[in-house]
């Protein structure tokens, strides 16, 4: 889901990309991810090789940005977390506005899931392809944190979500973090109906454009190692 790569920068999926209080070059960006596998929170929703685009706008002076970003696999999923079966090539489009506040950054997300059967890319009923969540960022140092909450669509019962991440090495061109993240396990988890539990945790080292990030989910007991390159 959207910034999944810039949650990887930052620990094993800081996307991601996802956040943080310094302010972003004004005017348009764009760019795209390689990943080996599409993991979010700790769980991973597609296992091929992804692309992922991204499209942003930041307005001068005043640090909001809005954009879009998505996942492309290039195989179907021999299994699949969303669809439940090997027979879907995962993709999912989002649409955010990030609004500067203070020390921190607040960030309303669309997340869309497209499919066969389903076309409207703009169906926020409770059955739609659509969930909205609320999120709010902020960074001291090498410390970055994350609140969210579904709040609308196909709102997943208002799951909740939070995690730290914190860089702790920097030297010759490498830099290494780590990353714990919490949601409802009834979403993020294993499905027993427990109400909270820690859901996401990780290692990831970057230099240059590539990432690698051990990333580990305590509730299923499930591993992944993922690759990033970013472009």
């Amino acid at each position: 889901m959207k910034k999944t790569t810039k949650f990887l920068t930052v620990a094993a999926l800081l996307a991601t990309g996802f956040s943080g209080t310094a302010m972003a070059d004004e005017g348009f960006s764009i760019g795209a991810d390689v990943v080996s596998s599409y993991v979010w929170r700790g769980t991973e929703l597609g296992d091929s090789f992804a692309i992922q685009p991204s499209l942003s706008y930041t307005f001068p002076g005043m640090g909001v940005e809005i954009g879009a970003w998505g996942s492309y696999a290039i195989e179907k999923n021999t299994a699949s977390a969303i669809e439940g079966n090997g027979d879907y090539r995962y993709k999912e489009i989002d649409l955010y506005l990030t609004v500067p506040v203070g020390p921190a950054s607040v960030t309303l997300t669309s997340y869309s899931l497209p499919n066969d059967t389903e076309t409207d890319s703009f169906d926020f009923s409770s059955d739609g392809i659509n969930t909205l969540e609320v999120s709010a960022s902020a960074e001291f140092g090498d410390l970055s944190l994350l609140a969210a909450v579904f709040v609308g669509g196909n709102d997943y019962g208002n799951a909740t979500y939070c995690e730290a991440g914190y860089q702790f090495y920097e030297k010759d061109g490498y830099t290494a973090s780590a990353v714990v993240g919490a949601g409802d396990e009834d979403y993020y988890g294993d499905l027993e109906g427990k109400k909270f539990a820690v859901v996401n945790t990780g290692v990831s080292v970057s230099k240059d454009r590539y990432t690698a990030s051990y990333i580990y989910n305590p509730d299923t007991a499930k591993s992944n190692l993922v690759f990033m390159a970013s472009f």
